[in-house]
């Protein structure tokens, strides 16, 4: 049986999700500000991280799940993941391929966007 091809967008998806979800395919950083608010706990923010599913045209507008909004610790807080080369100094040529592309979801607050 032939394997069906995943559309690109989906593709991209499946590899945030993952990284997003599990904590896999990647690097998860939060900037000072987030690690400066009363209260911040990594594991909640990680919950907080792979439960969300708020994805709509305005956060999600290619269907790539690498952008959200979430509020914890009474503070709002912007996610976004990020694609780079293997080494980390340019924008990955082909997000789809985990093998060219290192993602990097960073969590900031809303006021360091």
């Amino acid at each position: 049986m032939a394997e069906v091809a995943v559309p690109r967008a989906e593709a991209i998806a499946r590899l945030n999700d993952a990284l997003r979800k599990e904590g896999v395919g990647g690097t998860i950083m939060v900037t000072r500000g987030v690690l400066s608010i009363t209260g911040y706990n990594s594991p909640e923010l990680a919950e907080a991280l792979a439960a969300y599913d708020a994805f709509d045209a305005d956060n999600d507008p290619h269907g790539e799940r690498d952008f959200g909004d979430l509020t914890l610790w009474g503070e709002e807080m912007f996610w976004k993941i990020d694609y780079y080369d293997a080494d980390l100094r340019y924008g990955s040529d082909d997000p789809a391929d985990p093998d060219k592309t290192k993602r990097i979801l960073t969590a900031m607050l809303t006021s360091e966007w």
